[in-house]
């Protein structure tokens, strides 16, 4: 990549937190984030609710031919092969945890199954949601939500048999949960680079939706790196995967595939006015699942690099200060003492474009990109 007119700086993450890489500053009032955790502005005539979708379905795709002006897409080889990989999730909660008002998950619940019959406030509920085979052997992934309060989790695949699973570990700051089943000679999905995931391009969601098993639907990819604020923590990591297929309740963890049948994110959030399909729906890419998954396998946690800094977007302002062409990059609104970014001599003031040789516009995309690193990791930080 050719860097012009750039400051590069060798920084390298500390040893210690196991946690955030970078703090997010939100422009969203705390308070009111606080009071509406689920909900943010897409526009200024549209006001949303994001919510996770434990409820889903599946992603599939193929091959596009084009004659003259149109262009024919067939999803049949996609769907086919990222189906088999995909499975349904049903959870069940103790009396004890389910408690309406208790549980932080059962708005993200159907809300007949979590607040069951009037008098019964007691009874076990039930949740459901999607996952996707990692590993011949028995590992599957899923979101966090789906699982985070689960007393039982079962597994049915595609061939409808049904499986006891275990929590390997779990991954809230990214919204990833790690499942095992006792089972060999699974079909894992193939992983795909999500950094070379394009705008516009055809993708698949598969998963459940509705408890509708092995449900494929296609769209396009709306947006990169997008940051909804829904994971409620300002240490989370959030660029998502923005997308038009329909996803719905049941769909979280779920697979979104690209044309050749490659995961390239998992089906976490949908913003909606209803609470259904509205048009807008988030999965977490698969490079930065990838790395959370292996952390997980290897160590039961995610062992995650601690940049240091605290961060917000350039705007116009920002830029005519700084004698900035573009608006593009990430401002280092301060830096903590003794952190590998003041160890690395970032300042504040100073406006990250890269690191080693990816080029980044935003925060929520230098999060994304320090997160797949661990403590000790050494990376290039270009700025200007």
């Amino acid at each position: 990549m050719n860097w012009k007119n750039i400051g590069t700086t060798l920084v390298l993450s500390i040893l210690t937190a196991i946690g955030a890489l970078v703090v997010y500053d939100s422009f969203i009032d705390e308070d009111q984030a606080i009071e509406q955790p689920a909900s943010f502005r897409t526009d200024q005539n549209f006001q949303g609710q994001t919510q996770l979708t434990n409820f889903r379905e599946k992603d599939e795709a193929v091959s596009s031919t084009k004659t003259g002006s149109h262009v024919n897409v067939d999803f049949t080889e996609a769907a086919g092969s990222a189906t088999p990989s995909v499975v349904h999730i049903k959870t069940k909660v103790k009396p004890d945890r389910s408690a309406r008002g208790r549980n932080p998950l059962r708005h993200f619940f159907d809300d007949e199954q979590w607040q069951g019959p009037r008098g019964r406030p007691n009874r076990p509920r039930q949740g459901s949601g999607s996952g996707v085979i990692v590993s011949s052997n028995g590992y599957i992934v899923t979101n966090n939500h789906v699982v985070s309060k689960a007393d039982e989790i079962q597994v049915t695949l595609h061939n409808k048999r049904t499986y006891e699973a275990e929590k390997v570990g779990h991954d809230p700051m990214t919204d990833i949960a790690l499942l095992k089943i006792d089972k060999k000679g699974l079909r894992p999905i193939q992983i795909g680079n999500s950094d070379s995931l394009q705008v516009g391009e055809w993708v698949l969601a598969v998963g459940n939706p509705f408890n509708l098993s092995s449900t494929v639907t296609a769209g396009i990819v709306s947006a990169k790196a997008r940051n909804i604020n829904i994971l409620k923590d300002r240490a989370a990591i959030e660029s998502f995967i923005q997308t038009d297929a329909a996803v719905n309740p049941g769909n979280s963890g779920g697979a979104l595939v690209n044309l050749d049948g490659e995961l390239i994110g998992l089906n976490t959030a949908i913003a909606s006015p209803t609470g259904t399909y509205a048009g807008y729906a988030f999965a977490v890419p698969s490079n930065l699942m990838r790395k959370v998954v292996r952390d997980l396998k290897k160590y039961g946690i995610v062992q995650r690099g601690y940049l240091g800094v605290s961060i917000r977007s350039v705007d116009s302002e920002t830029a005519d200060q700084l004698g900035l062409n573009s608006l593009s990059g990430v401002y280092i609104a301060g830096v903590q003492e003794g952190s590998a970014a003041d160890d690395g001599d970032l300042q504040e003031g100073d406006v990250v474009i890269g690191v080693n040789d990816q080029k980044v516009e935003s925060p929520p995309e230098l999060q994304q990109t320090i997160a797949q690193f661990r403590p000790g990791d050494q990376v290039t930080i270009h700025y200007r």
